[in-house]
């Protein structure tokens, strides 16, 4: 089930924030990330804030989420301009689970409807959803285009079945190159998310499934190490014997197998877990295909997320919303902010998570962000192959291959 929400400080119910919120905001970007709670089935490693329709119970209806994210839309609006925080237009929006796609076609278009409503897209906005290859139909992609989506993630985990079954994914192989033509065919951009490192899967299996997912041609792979998070299905079935443990040396052998695999089909890695076709030689950001809206996330801009147990961040305050739909579904219903609680980053947490986002993207972190006592490490990432030589003497750190397999080590390396 859903890990519990943060500690934090009281939100009010106006939603209004602290004054450093709209400080230098005109200089950032603004994306909305919308968390749609809803699920067919749970699969068994998942952790994140969703619902089957037997986990809801009375009070949460999937049929009026779409009118009460729409109301969240406005409250966001009128929160924002109260706190004095300047409109701008939308750079991305990105629609994220659970299983988007489950809602109709229609309620994620109005959604978008009342965002855009609001605040407007910026030219070339980048607007994606989530789904599942099981949850689309060309008609359902067809009606997502024309609402002004610009792109769609699969989730589509492996291509072998038996790894499939030990993650509970309910789609077969075969679906996902039908689902991905669909897409093509709606005019929409395609991503595809893998998962390696499932109990019983091989390093065959894992060339098959980068195999098959390139033979779909999408422009933009994730690839992330299976973590056993506690409470999920999949973390009592290993304790008691049934599945093996994950194995740390083999999530390194088959990261490196897909960074070559990838590499060798023209995508350029820009963040430890992320690939997209068509990026620079250099590795700079926003050339190819990569996705704007998680950059976003890693460079600092401003997002509000809108759902039940959705994070939002603008000017160094972060909060984030209380996580039952049906709690979620109240607070609104009665014009009160959905947060359950928010802080306010002083200068050292926010170098803190400038340093354990920015160095885990392509483009790197400057030394000069560094406090001093820590840029003494720099020469020791050198020497252990962490980082790239040539580039730390020009002032930023990038991470090697080695180094984007040993990230967290990098980062405590680098904290203050």
């Amino acid at each position: 089930m859903p890990g519990a929400l943060p500690l934090g400080d009281p939100a009010p119910a106006d939603g209004v924030l602290p004054p450093q919120a709209a400080v230098g905001a005109d200089g950032r970007g603004f994306s909305l990330y919308a968390h749609i709670p809803f699920c067919a089935v749970r699969c068994g490693y998942c952790d994140f804030n969703t619902y089957t329709a037997a986990e809801l119970g009375g009070g949460a209806s999937q049929a009026e989420y779409a009118q009460t994210a729409v109301n969240e839309v406005r409250f966001a609006a009128r929160a924002l301009d109260a706190s004095g925080v300047p409109r701008r237009r939308l750079s991305t929006v990105f629609f994220g689970g659970g299983t988007p796609t489950l809602l109709p076609a229609g309620d994620l278009a109005a959604i978008l409807r009342a965002a855009v409503g609001e605040w407007g897209l910026e030219p070339g906005a980048e607007v994606t959803t989530e789904a599942n290859p099981d949850s689309v139909a060309p008609e359902s992609l067809a009606a997502l285009r024309e609402a002004g989506f610009t792109r769609v993630s699969f989730g589509m985990q492996s291509a072998v079945p038996h790894v499939l079954k030990v993650l509970d994914r309910t789609h077969t192989p075969s679906r996902v190159p039908e689902a991905v033509r669909w897409a093509r065919d709606a005019g929409l951009d395609v991503s595809l998310d893998l998962i390696y490192g499932t109990p019983g899967e091989s390093m065959d299996d894992w060339r098959s499934s980068l195999d098959a997912a390139l033979e779909c041609e999408p422009d933009h792979v994730s690839a992330y190490a299976l973590i056993v998070e506690e409470g999920t299905k999949l973390a009592a079935q290993i304790r008691r014997g049934q599945v093996p443990d994950v194995d740390d040396d083999d999530h390194a052998a088959k990261y490196e197998l897909a960074d070559a695999v990838l590499a060798n089909a023209g995508f350029h890695w820009y963040e430890v877990s992320n690939w997209a076709r068509g990026a620079a030689d250099d590795g700079t950001a926003g050339t190819g295909f990569e996705c704007r809206h998680n950059l976003a996330y890693w460079r600092g801009d401003d997002w509000w997320g809108i759902g039940p147990g959705a994070h939002s961040h603008v000017g160094g305050v972060r909060w984030w919303n209380v996580k039952h739909p049906r709690a979620y579904a109240a607070r609104l219903a009665t014009g009160d902010s959905p947060a359950a609680g928010r802080e306010t980053l002083d200068a050292a947490t926010r170098l803190e998570e400038r340093i354990i986002l920015e160095l885990r993207l392509a483009s790197g972190l400057s030394i000069d962000a560094l406090a001093p006592e820590t840029r003494r490490e720099v020469a020791g990432l050198i020497a252990d192959a962490l980082v790239d030589g040539p580039q730390a003497l020009r002032g930023r750190l990038e991470l090697t291959l080695r180094g984007r397999l040993l990230a967290d080590a990098v980062v405590r390396r680098l904290m203050p």
